[in-house]
């Protein structure tokens, strides 16, 4: 998840556009060009020593394979018919009701404290790391300082969330050497970024420690928080199908279709457009217009607040329907396990 919260100087940033990508530059991230700065900003403005800071930046290593990862991430490499066979499949839903089934009262309270339904929850956890079975194998110092000096085209954000890494980590008395996450340096169960975990992360069982990599209930918390925090509307839709009443190419041409952002139309103004819902919808709902190349051919969605608030969490529409698609699969299987359950019951 991506939080853009850091101001990054202009001066930086031209700096940056000069850099090359190349596999052979210095692995020892204390002595790369923008170093200096990286060390004067976090003395002068966030209190650490220089030693400290360059005693970690050279422990870092460019990483070769994280900047070709982020160069194509599925998201945008892969159509709609080709990504959720990725997330949608019987194990994640079966995985899914056996995490709901262990975590039940962590669970019920988040929904009841947040407002955001526990089988989007779990299925938040499900699409990011499998519920807890794969969490990153890259070292986050790694993969933080390899896109803040050596990926221009991101470079601000990641660079703020170096810094805000390294807060974190002296925040909780622990090594930056030692936490591991994915390329892009989310971490734990449900991959939350440094600024992320500084923001929305909660300690959600009360043992005085926020721990997103081996707690699941603090995991949970953390999730629901987040969503509740990026506006999350208790009981209201997701999604729902719609349908083109006009050309395509004409309707396409609004700037604002597929353009996942705050809802700037309603559902009247989509009609005028020639986009409309195939249940009802209220005319003066806020909603977004979505094109999907599904396995039967293009699909329209109206994405919704809570649509929005999904893309929070991974800016890109699929992801977005994934996690709902799945979460419907989730709650589906739990209440057959459950009435499974109560039927065994004496």
């Amino acid at each position: 998840m991506f939080s853009f919260g850091y101001n990054f100087s202009k001066k930086c940033v031209g700096v940056l556009a000069g850099l090359t990508l190349s596999a052979g530059a210095a692995a020892d991230y204390s002595k790369h060009p923008l170093a200096p700065a990286f060390v004067d900003e976090m003395v002068k403005q966030h209190g650490f020593t220089a030693e400290e800071i360059n005693h970690w930046l050279s422990k870092a290593l460019k990483r070769q394979p994280i900047l070709d990862s982020i160069a194509r991430p599925a998201e945008k490499s892969k159509t709609w018919k080709e990504y959720r066979p990725i997330f949608i499949i019987p194990m994640r839903v079966t995985n899914g009701v056996g995490f709901w089934q262990e975590n039940r009262e962590a669970l019920a309270r988040a929904e009841k404290e947040y407002g955001v339904p526990a089988e989007v929850i779990v299925s938040i956890i499900g699409v990011e790391t499998n519920y807890g079975k794969n969490t990153g194998s890259w070292y986050v110092i790694d993969a933080l300082s390899t896109l803040a000096f050596d990926y221009p085209p991101r470079a601000p954000f990641f660079r703020s969330e170096l810094v805000n890494y390294f807060i974190l980590t002296r925040e909780q008395k622990h090594d930056p050497l030692e936490f591991k996450g994915s390329y892009a340096g989310a971490m734990g169960y449900g991959q939350f970024m440094p600024s992320s975990y500084r923001n929305f992360a909660v300690d959600f069982n009360g043992d005085g420690f926020t721990d997103i990599w081996k707690s699941p209930t603090d995991a949970i918390g953390s999730v629901a928080n987040y969503f509740k925090k990026h506006g999350w509307q208790p009981g209201k839709s997701v999604v729902v199908p719609a349908k083109l009443t006009r050309a395509r190419d004409k309707v396409l041409a609004n700037n604002d279709f597929n353009k996942v952002v705050p809802p700037q139309l309603n559902v009247s103004d989509w009609k005028k457009v020639g986009v409309a819902p195939l249940t009802q919808l209220a005319a003066d709902f806020p909603a977004i217009a979505i094109e999907f190349e599904g396995a039967k051919g293009l699909e329209y969605w109206f994405g919704l607040q809570n649509f929005y608030t999904i893309t929070r969490y991974n800016r890109s529409p699929m992801y977005a329907m994934a996690v709902y698609d799945l979460s419907l699969e989730i709650k589906k299987a739990m209440v057959t396990a459950d009435k499974k359950l109560a039927g065994a019951q004496p």
